[in-house]
């Protein structure tokens, strides 16, 4: 199996062992060994939960540096439809597209026009008699990691449309292409401007094609101090957005749901209730009247990514000013409604998502049962607290842990408190019987 290339990583210098990520990764992929957290590669989703509330900074975003850039002789940019949000009294977003420009990139190819035309895709995808609903949004790769490896059923449940990023990228550099017929395909980059670490992941372990056509990801808090400076009201921007209020509208959660003009979907942001949305949909027939699930690990959608700079709601906020301004789509397809073939091939996955397992006990049935039964063994003679002392979020991960060989069960304060008191009263008990001799001994 190919090793999964995650882009959050652990400063382990500025680690305290504090046990904040621990009690909040939804995975259960952190632990506290030796003083510091240690990061589980098989169960992270990068949804940079644990970035968000370390206290001492000690995790981190992995991403490219903008001088990558100047590996490529023609330089397209792929801002998020998030990046619209997080500048104050922005009333036009042309100067954000005219702003790239003069940051060093030769086009610019906004995410949100991909967007809206897989937007009009979706729908044409759920009219499908035989498709499985409710149908899941994969736009999110952390909702589309985190159901390959946690719920198994729901994997055919996901759209099998590549991201806006994906589709903004192939069509970017086929114009470019078109345009620029000299330059090879090599001599052309794609640049994704993320909100979140996930995106980063994504162009790393891509989703439903074998490789991205993205090349490098760049941080939207390092995009946004560079744009700042160029972007000056008393200029007239020169190049025009291609976005409208379904692209823009992207950026938020419920954005994505809203496209598709009825009212059958739920739209729900943050990793903990992503979780509970799949949790219900895989355990019971609760949303079976919903056509579509759109899902964001982010709390309000991509603006509220580790990577972006404004608080989420004030972003949004923004975003909800700017759709006075635009078209509802400047990006249109004609598709006829009776048809199931017209989606081109170049929108579908070419790669379905399975389901890949990584908390087997044991590649053997029987061996996985005794295991199990031993972690409730061990998980009975703990209190129930949940309290990370031992390093684990709860009791029943640090049973899991000592039964794989991670940890020990003296790791619990409380079992540790209970040999301390037994080991104390075996000694007080052997000193009282040195200190009072025998009477057969006296006489």
């Amino acid at each position: 199996m190919t090793p999964y290339i995650h882009s959050v990583a652990l400063d382990q210098d500025k680690c305290k062992g504090c046990t904040n990520c621990v009690k909040r990764c939804p995975t259960e992929a952190i632990r506290i060994r030796d003083g510091h957290a240690i990061i589980t590669s098989e169960l992270c989703i990068d949804c940079g939960e644990c970035i968000r509330l370390c206290p001492y900074n000690a995790k981190k975003a992995v991403s490219d540096h903008f001088d990558i850039i100047n590996n490529y002789k023609w330089k397209i940019a792929l801002p998020a439809p998030a990046i619209y949000g997080q500048f104050d009294n922005l009333d036009d977003v042309d100067y954000v597209v005219s702003g790239l420009m003069k940051c060093g990139f030769d086009a610019v190819y906004e995410v949100g026009k991909a967007a809206e035309l897989v937007s009009a895709y979706t729908r044409q995808y759920i009219r499908q008699s035989n498709v499985k609903k409710p149908v899941i949004s994969s736009a999110c790769p952390v909702v589309a990691r985190l159901i390959s490896i946690r719920f198994p059923y729901l994997c055919d449940n996901l759209l099998p449309l590549l991201p806006p990023i994906e589709i903004a990228a192939k069509l970017a550099k086929k114009e470019a292409q078109k345009q620029h017929p000299h330059l090879r395909p090599e001599e052309i980059g794609a640049f994704f401007i993320s909100p979140c670490p996930a995106k980063v992941s994504y162009v790393k372990n891509p989703i439903g094609v074998a490789k991205s056509a993205v090349d490098a990801v760049l941080p939207m808090n390092d995009i946004y101090f560079r744009l700042i400076s160029t972007m000056k009201k008393n200029e007239q921007p020169d190049i025009p957005s291609e976005t409208g209020i379904i692209g823009i509208s992207w950026a938020g959660s419920g954005g994505e749901a809203a496209a598709l003009f009825n009212d059958k979907y739920l739209a729900a942001d943050g990793i903990e209730n992503i979780i509970k949305v799949l949790d219900e949909i895989e355990n019971n027939e609760k949303f079976a009247e919903l056509e579509f699930i759109e899902l964001n690990a982010c709390h309000g959608g991509c603006v509220g990514g580790a990577l972006a700079v404004e608080n989420p709601y004030i972003a949004r906020a923004r975003l909800q000013n700017l759709r006075r301004y635009l078209p509802v789509s400047r990006n249109h397809v004609r598709l006829p409604a009776d048809s199931e073939q017209a989606i081109p091939d170049v929108f579908f996955w070419s790669n379905l998502i399975e389901y890949t397992p990584v908390s087997q006990l044991d590649d053997n049935v029987e061996a996985a049962m005794e295991k199990m039964a031993n972690i409730q063994a061990i998980y009975e003679k703990f209190p129930h607290l949940d309290c990370g002392s031992c390093g684990a979020p709860t009791c029943r991960a640090f049973a899991e842990d000592i039964i794989k060989g991670d940890a020990d069960i003296t790791g619990c304060i409380f079992i540790l408190r209970e040999l301390f008191e037994k080991s104390h009263q075996k000694t007080e008990s052997k000193q009282n019987d040195d200190s009072h001799p025998s009477r057969e001994a006296e006489s």
